[in-house]
């Protein structure tokens, strides 16, 4: 069960544009770009490579923000699965299957990301490093912010996040477990990009460089 939320990082870092000054890499700047008022959403591509795997599992679709205490992932392809996280409880819908709910609370890595939500959805900098420490590095043209979680439940689970992006864009989000291979996660314009090219798209380019052709 624990490797079907393994995306749930990447959702809580959902991104829109918004006003940047710095000149450089700064990692509460960043995080005030994370801030985006709800209802949104925004468009994602999954890839999950492992040695279980014959080729990697690619996952396409879009996280919602309905209000300020719910979070909706959609997947649309390969299948269709709808997962809402809503007061401390995940439910999960899938076609032809019956509903599951459970609380995140069961899981103490789940409910360290739980509470950063809304500093997440706030650019709260500052209670965000109650739960991980932060490191931006690059330029404001191409930037990277480091997130290690400070929690030891969590680290056992979770090495890093790594976001990439340029200007006010977040590109990617690379979620590397304690164990087990790093999952890349497109959002916004590069998702959209990998959408139209299909297959043939360069996921770690897109990853680092986000859709160069705009």
């Amino acid at each position: 069960m624990r490797k079907r939320w393994r995306w749930l990082p990447a959702c809580l870092l959902a991104i829109a544009p918004s006003a940047w000054a710095q000149a450089g890499p700064d990692s509460d700047a960043i995080l005030r770009a994370l801030a985006r008022p709800v209802p949104a959403a925004t468009p994602f591509v999954e890839v999950r490579e492992s040695p279980m795997l014959k080729s990697p599992l690619r996952l396409e679709g879009e996280y919602r923000r309905p209000d300020a205490g719910t979070l909706v992932r959609e997947v649309r392809k390969p299948y269709v699965e709808t997962t809402t996280l809503r007061d401390g409880q995940a439910t999960l819908a899938r076609a032809g299957k019956p509903e599951r709910r459970f609380a995140l609370s069961r899981a103490p890595e789940l409910a360290a990301l739980q509470n950063s939500f809304g500093a997440l959805l706030a650019g709260d900098a500052t209670a965000l490093r109650a739960h991980y420490t932060l490191d931006a590095q690059g330029t404001r043209e191409r930037w990277a912010l480091r997130l290690v979680p400070r929690d030891r439940k969590l680290a056992a689970r979770l090495r890093d996040l790594v976001l990439y992006g340029s200007g006010d864009e977040l590109h990617c989000i690379v979620t590397t477990p304690a164990k087990g291979d790093a999952q890349r996660t497109l959002m916004g314009s590069a998702a959209e990009a990998a959408t139209r090219a299909g297959e043939t798209a360069d996921i770690a380019a897109l990853c680092r460089d986000g859709d160069i052709a705009g």
